[in-house]
C-alpha cells in the first residue's frame, strides 16, 4: 500500500476495486478508509500486471474483515477485470462491473459525499459504454451519496468515426479526416494530408471512411480535441498521450491571456461545424491557430454548459460534478466552471484521487459498495455519521 485516504461518509460495504487499464491503481474501501495501492501504469506490460497482482495481495492482507465484493471496469479483456473476477470467484463474492465514466463521477461522490444527485460531466479519451460502444464525452445523472450506483446517461458529444481504430488516437490527422468526410469534403483528405503522411496513407484513410471499414465511432472528448488539433495543423502524429490536446490548450491559453473577454457562443454537443471551420485557419500563422484553439475550447465548454444547465433544471439538482482526464485542461475547466457557477450551479471535482484514471478505482469501489449495500437491504453503514 502507498496511501490511506479518509472519506467523509462510511462506505456501505467493504469492497476491493482493481482500477483502470491505463494509469492503473487499485484500492480497498472500508468504513471511512480508502487503502490505495501504488500506481502501476499501463497494464499492457507484463511487469505492471505483476505489480498489480502483488498490490492486490497486499490490499487483501490489509483488510480488517471479509470483503463483500470486487469492482472492475466493464471491459472484459482488461487484466484488471480478470483479476477481479478471479478473486471474486475464489472468495465466493460478487464481481461488479462499473462503467468507466460512471466511475469517474463516483470518485467525486465518494470524496464529496453530496446529499443530492449530481449531473456528471465525464470527458476523457475512451471508456467502454454499457451499449458496447466507445464513450468519452458524457453527460450523466448520478444519484446521491450511498445510492450512487443508480445512474443514467443523459446525453453525449456527437459520435465521430475513428479511422484505423486505436491508431486514430495516436494520429490526430485521422480524426480531422473523419470530420472532412462527415461534411462532404472527403476529396480534401488526400490533398490536405497527403504531403505530410503520404499519398497512399491518406488515400487509404479516405477509402476506409467512405466504406466505413475499420471505423468504429466514439463520443470521446479526447478524440474531438485531436480532430481540432489535426484541422489546425497543430499535431498530425502524437509521440505521447494527450500531446495534441496539450498543444491545443497551449495555443488557446496564449489567445485568452491576450484577449481575456473572448468568447464563442455554442449551444450544441456536436463540434462538427466548429472543427470544420478550423481548417481555414491552419495556414494563416500562429495567431490564427491560437484563435482557432480558443474558439474550440470556448465553444466546447459552452455547448457542454448549456446542456448541463438544462439537465440540472430537468433533474432538479444544483450540483455538477467533473471527472475524466480532459479536466486537466485548465482553459476548458476554468471556462466551464465559471459558466455553470454563473447559472447558479455548484461545481465539484475530486480533491484527492484526481480527475484521471489513476483515481478511477475509488469510483469503482464506491459504486459497487453502494450496489451491494442496496442488495443487502439498504442498511448502509454510510447512514451513520
Amino acid at each position: 500500500m502507498s496511501d490511506i485516504d479518509i472519506l467523509p461518509r462510511r462506505a456501505p460495504t467493504r469492497v476491493l476495486a482493481c482500477g483502470a487499464y491505463l494509469k492503473n491503481r487499485a484500492c480497498l474501501i472500508e468504513d471511512h478508509r480508502v487503502l490505495w495501492s501504488r500506481p502501476h501504469g499501463d497494464l499492457g506490460t507484463a511487469a505492471n500486471r505483476e505489480a498489480l497482482d502483488a498490490s492486490i495481495g497486499a490490499l487483501l492482507a490489509a483488510a480488517s474483515g471479509p470483503l463483500q465484493g470486487v469492482a472492475h471496469d466493464m471491459h472484459p479483456d482488461f487484466h484488471s477485470t480478470r483479476v477481479a473476477c478471479n478473486i471474486a470467484g475464489r472468495l465466493g463474492i460478487p464481481a461488479i462491473a462499473v462503467q468507466h465514466h460512471h466511475a469517474h463521477i463516483a470518485v467525486v461522490q465518494a470524496e464529496q459525499s453530496r446529499d443530492e444527485a449530481v449531473i456528471g460531466v465525464a470527458l476523457d479519451g475512451a471508456g467502454l459504454g454499457d451499449d458496447g460502444a466507445s464513450w468519452g464525452g458524457e453527460l450523466l445523472w448520478v444519484d446521491a451519496a450511498c445510492t450512487a450506483h443508480q445512474w443514467h446517461r443523459l446525453d453525449h458529444l456527437a459520435e465521430l468515426a475513428l479511422p484505423g481504430g486505436d491508431l486514430a488516437a495516436r494520429e490526430p490527422w485521422r480524426m480531422a479526416a473523419a470530420v472532412l468526410h462527415r461534411i462532404g469534403r472527403q476529396t480534401e483528405i488526400q490533398t490536405r494530408f497527403g504531403p505530410q503522411v503520404g499519398k497512399h496513407t491518406a488515400a487509404m484513410v479516405a477509402g476506409q471512411l467512405q466504406r466505413r471499414l475499420h471505423c468504429p465511432v466514439s463520443t470521446s472528448a479526447g478524440r474531438w480535441f485531436d480532430a481540432a488539433a489535426g484541422a489546425l495543423g497543430v499535431s498530425l502524429r502524437q509521440s505521447g498521450e494527450a500531446e495534441a490536446a496539450m498543444a491545443l490548450e497551449g495555443l488557446a491559453q496564449g489567445f485568452v491571456t491576450q484577449y481575456p473577454a473572448f468568447d464563442f457562443v455554442w449551444r450544441t454537443l456536436d463540434p462538427t461545424p466548429l472543427v470544420a471551420g478550423l481548417f481555414a485557419l491552419a495556414d494563416h500563422g500562429v495567431q490564427a491557430r491560437r484563435l482557432g484553439a480558443a474558439m474550440f475550447h470556448r465553444a466546447l465548454a459552452n455547448g457542454i454548459a448549456h446542456r448541463a444547465i438544462e439537465a440540472a433544471h430537468e433533474r432538479a439538482t444544483t450540483t455538477v460534478a467533473f471527472g475524466g482526464g480532459c479536466f486537466m485542461n485548465a482553459v476548458l475547466t476554468g471556462h466551464l466552471s465559471r459558466t455553470l457557477q454563473a447559472a447558479g450551479l455548484t461545481v465539484v471535482q475530486s480533491s484527492r484521487a484526481g480527475c484521471g484514471d489513476a483515481g478511477l478505482a475509488l469510483g469503482q469501489a464506491w459504486v459497487a459498495s453502494c450496489a451491494i449495500g442496496a442488495a443487502l437491504g439498504g442498511q448502509f453503514l454510510g447512514e451513520a455519521a
